[in-house]
């Protein structure tokens, strides 16, 4: 009974703690991107992204050390998933999103591309240790174009010296106090869920999954509610570019990746909703409350249908 307790304690202050790294989280890096001339949404799609797929990046790794490597793709493309469908829905569903032309035509496209390599890669049940490699390189490259084409930021005049380093100081902690309030958050929610007869398989498919996207979630919708639509958009796409190029180039390299079939279903699920999001968003562009719904309700057909 005291664990249990012990557990909700844990859950609520996790959440509480959630919410104060991204309000220091967003507010660092919109002070960031002022003071050197980068758009927020390379910021997004960079070190805020980096920070939020953080959980992602230490459960898939995990998985890899300990011999678990064909629960690495699982995990990945469940997050992903999460992301566009649940992590998107809700923002939209709070307040339509604009959505800047290279948002689509540069990091949609990338998104849709990532995708589509990695599926290449998995489909013959193996991620290999080269394919990893391939990964990770692609990712530099992509890295590297966002930088040398920064575009839209105006860099901010100002005499002060520490403005930048308090801005990157704020940054940081908000990305260490989310990381670590989204760690303590599955745990104690892994604690409930058991105590309530919860099976394995249900709470790593459900509390797991949404436990490690709590970050993107939380940076996500804060960031719109503040106006920073650039940053929202960016957290998300670029913590899913993240995810599959990096965290699974990096686990690949380390060890062989086993592909399940289940991994492999959930992998052309995710591509499939990646391309209508990105034509979407093409074609209208903004995601209004109504796709925001669609995109939550994919999200309930794919746990009907058992993709993933």
């Amino acid at each position: 009974m005291m664990d249990l307790l012990l557990a909700a304690v844990l859950l609520v202050g996790s959440i509480v703690g959630l919410w104060l790294g991204a309000e220091w989280l967003i507010s660092g890096a919109a002070a960031l991107a002022r003071r050197f001339g980068v758009s927020e949404l390379v910021i997004g799609l960079t070190v805020v992204a980096f920070g939020t797929g953080l959980p992602e990046a230490v459960v898939t790794l995990d998985a890899v050390a300990t011999g678990h490597t064909d629960l690495a793709v699982g995990n990945v493309v469940g997050s992903n998933i999460v992301n566009i469908a649940v992590v998107l829905g809700v923002v939209a569903l709070i307040r339509a999103l604009p959505v800047s032309r290279s948002l689509v035509r540069r990091d949609g496209v990338a998104l849709v591309a990532t995708t589509v390599i990695v599926a290449g890669a998995a489909v013959d049940g193996v991620v290999s240790q080269m394919e990893g490699g391939i990964l990770l390189f692609l990712w530099v490259v992509y890295l590297w174009s966002l930088f040398r084409n920064h575009g839209s930021g105006m860099r901010e005049e100002t005499t002060e010296q520490g403005v930048g380093l308090r801005a990157a100081g704020k940054l940081a902690v908000g990305l260490v106090v989310i990381v670590a309030s989204g760690a303590l958050l599955v745990d104690a929610a892994t604690t409930v869920a058991r105590a309530f007869g919860i099976s394995e398989w249900t709470i790593g498919a459900t509390v797991v999954a949404i436990g490690t996207s709590t970050p993107e979630l939380v940076v996500s919708v804060l960031a719109v509610t503040r106006g920073r639509a650039g940053l929202s958009l960016g957290n998300v796409v670029g913590s899913n570019i993240v995810n599959l190029f990096g965290v699974l180039g990096l686990a690949a390299v380390l060890a062989p990746l086993s592909v399940t079939s289940a991994a492999l279903d959930g992998l052309w699920w995710l591509l499939v909703l990646v391309v209508v999001f990105v034509v979407t968003l093409w074609t209208g562009r903004r995601l209004s409350r109504v796709e925001g719904g669609a995109l939550l309700g994919s999200e309930v057909v794919r746990w009907i249908l058992g993709f993933g």
